[in-house]
């Protein structure tokens, strides 16, 4: 019976060299350094780049990008993917996730090249001037928020808000618009809502998605039921 006894090769039964084992257990120890004295090797570093003040600013705006932009968009994707989204539970998570991650993503990418350039731009002419916030938001706005899908027509038409406003703002504080004499928000909030309401009635299908959706909702739909349960209720 000896003779079919078969037997491994010899290098197949020895055991793991003793070396990978140390190299394993050096990375380990390694990772586990560098967990416990995170916050020390951070601040020498911090230390080493404080004169590269601009760098560390685009890259602590990297991170408040990302952070910002995933408060702001998950809890109002969230709601209005499951007010207004068809599809199941699992695909609206997915299209909350998805549509977090653009806005995150795309925060971060534009705070950080922004704050990059801006900083390049101080330091090539010896000091801020107001054009170099111009440039550098224009270049990265381009290509950042330059591509037309749903959350940068969001982003793009709330500062466009914004911007008009403070335009109009700063027309009056350099004193090229006159101080209006009365209250100009009244007529401001009429014709906006005058405008949209007509835009909506009339040329639904020129204002954003979700815009319409929103508008539907209080405006047409209020006009259909059935029974008191879809009066009172539910929608339809």
């Amino acid at each position: 019976m000896d003779e079919f006894i078969s037997f491994a090769p010899p290098n197949k039964l020895r055991p793991k060299p003793i070396k990978a084992i140390i190299r394993t257990r050096k990375l380990a120890m390694n990772i586990v350094y560098l967990i416990k004295n995170w916050e020390t090797i951070g601040n020498y570093i911090l230390y080493r780049l404080r004169k590269q003040h601009y760098l560390l600013a685009a890259i602590k705006g990297l991170r408040n990008g990302a952070v910002y932009g995933t408060r702001i968009r998950a809890p109002h994707a969230l709601v209005m993917v499951f007010l207004f989204g068809e599809g199941t539970i699992l695909e609206k998570l997915k299209t909350v996730i998805k549509l977090t991650r653009m806005h995150a993503t795309n925060l971060a990418k534009f705070v950080f090249s922004y704050k990059l350039i801006h900083g390049l731009l101080a330091k090539l002419q010896n000091g801020r001037k107001e054009w170099h916030s111009f440039l550098a938001a224009f270049i990265v706005g381009y290509f950042v928020f330059g591509e037309n899908n749903g959350v940068n027509m969001q982003i793009n038409l709330y500062l466009l808000s914004r911007v008009v406003v403070g335009l109009a703002r700063l027309g009056v504080e350099k004193q090229i618009i006159p101080q209006p004499k009365r209250a100009v928000f009244p007529w401001f909030a009429a014709a906006v809502w005058g405008i949209v309401l007509w835009l909506f009635e009339y040329h639904q299908g020129v204002l954003q998605n979700s815009l319409q959706s929103s508008m539907s909702y209080l405006y047409h739909d209020s006009n259909i039921w059935n029974d008191i349960r879809t009066f009172i209720l539910q929608n339809k």
